[in-house]
């Protein structure tokens, strides 16, 4: 894993901290409907403030197009923002940059805490802009970057900025880049990954990545029925991806190149359509009705992820097993979901999984606490799975590289 400072590593009494925050949060006629990024911010900022920092917060929110806009404003997050602090004061700037910002960061008194409009208004941001990065830079001392699910951007505020100041994780950072370690770089074995979704396309490159990491691949999801249908099972009418048949076959081939035993579906729930309250049946995987759909893995199935998961020490999950939104279709899911976390308040299992859908899908199943680690990160969260380098954690492993510990300071 690359080298990074954390906050441990950095003197900030009495400095300005510029603190890159992911709150783009959902908000509905003014009022955020979920706090959850901003309450996974709250450690950090109450670590800063307890070291009498002067906190000054950043964030992108929303697509407004490099100008400013009030309907992405992050006014609203000011109250919410303040409550998940304990109720501590949050002054809130009219920009992000400028005169009139400066004067608001020059107010603030050590353990104070201002929050910077939305990045955003300027296209100097999402443009990775060296003069916006430097008028940031101009409002603080320190840059702690604790905005994980935004380090697959090479925006302004977390690419160039961290060149340009002592910078360090903030603890949700560091938290999820030890998870992820944890996870895949240095894993106790066997390693098991949990692959689900609709399509292979989307995930070939995750694929192609995990199947060199792993001991064993399950895969459920519709995609598990484009490898299904290049093993030459019939599918029915089931989501399938005909035109990623070779493209299934290679990968089939790569894992046995790797040594990875591929898990997929022994049998399968069908239904003639996709709708709740629907009839539906368990069949065996290789006696699906050409007019029905496979819309959830089978029993049989989930009995032999149960067990797979029984033996592995490690396990990396992304995407549901089935058409989870829709009941009956989520109840593979909810089992294996519950299985993974009982395994892991064993202490038998680290569990790590992150994406929207799965996100969603253990929190329906009412796991989500009882995992090791849930990724809220979306894209970050599959780019490292594919594999990729994420700009906002190459620049923070730069910054280490130039800045020898203690000069933070």
């Amino acid at each position: 894993m690359a080298k990074f400072q954390t906050l441990d590593d950095i003197d900030v009494r009495g400095k300005r901290v510029l603190l890159r925050a992911d709150l783009n949060v959902p908000v509905k006629d003014g009022v955020v409907t979920d706090a959850t990024r901003i309450e996974r911010l709250a450690p950090t900022i109450e670590a800063l403030s307890e070291k009498r920092a002067k906190v000054i917060v950043m964030s992108h929110f929303g697509r407004p197009k490099g100008q400013p806009d009030p309907a992405y404003s992050l006014r609203p997050l000011v109250a919410p923002l303040s409550q998940a602090i304990g109720g501590r004061a949050v002054a809130f700037a009219e920009d992000c940059i400028g005169e009139k910002v400066k004067r608001v960061v020059a107010a603030l008194r050590p353990g104070e805490v201002a929050l910077l409009e939305n990045l955003r208004f300027h296209k100097g941001e999402e443009a990775n802009s060296p003069d916006f990065a430097r008028a940031l830079a101009e409002l603080g001392d320190i840059y702690v970057d604790d905005a994980f699910s935004a380090a697959h951007r090479a925006h302004a505020s977390i690419a160039a900025l961290a060149h340009l100041l002592p910078a360090a994780a903030g603890k949700l950072m560091e938290a999820e880049l030890a998870a992820l370690n944890a996870a895949l770089e240095n894993p106790a074995r066997p390693v098991m990954a949990l692959i689900g979704g609709a399509k292979v396309s989307t995930k070939l490159d995750l694929l192609c990545f995990v199947i060199g990491k792993v001991d064993l691949l399950a895969i459920g999801g519709a995609m598990a029925n484009t490898l299904l249908f290049a093993e030459g099972k019939e599918v029915g009418r089931s989501l399938t991806e005909r035109d990623m048949a070779e493209n299934a076959r290679q990968l089939l081939a790569l894992a046995r190149e790797h040594n990875c035993r591929v898990l997929l579906p022994e049998d399968a729930v069908i239904a003639a359509e996709l709708a709740p309250g629907t009839l539906t049946r368990a069949v065996q995987i290789d006696m699906v009705p050409g007019d029905m759909m496979i819309l959830d893995i089978g029993p049989k199935t989930v009995a032999r992820i149960a067990a797979a998961l029984e033996g592995a020490r490690t396990l990396v999950w992304n995407g549901p097993l089935g058409a989870f939104e829709t009941r009956p279709f989520d109840e593979a899911t909810v089992a294996v979901a519950k299985k993974v976390g009982e395994l892991t308040q064993a202490g038998k299992l680290l569990s790590v999984a992150g994406g929207g859908d799965t996100v969603a899908a253990l929190a329906a199943a009412g796991v989500t606490d009882r995992l090791s680690y849930v990724s809220t990160a979306g894209g970050a969260f599959l780019e490292w799975l594919e594999g990729r380098e994420l700009p906002g954690v190459a620049a923070l492993a730069a910054a280490a590289r130039t800045t020898p510990r203690g000069d933070a300071a």
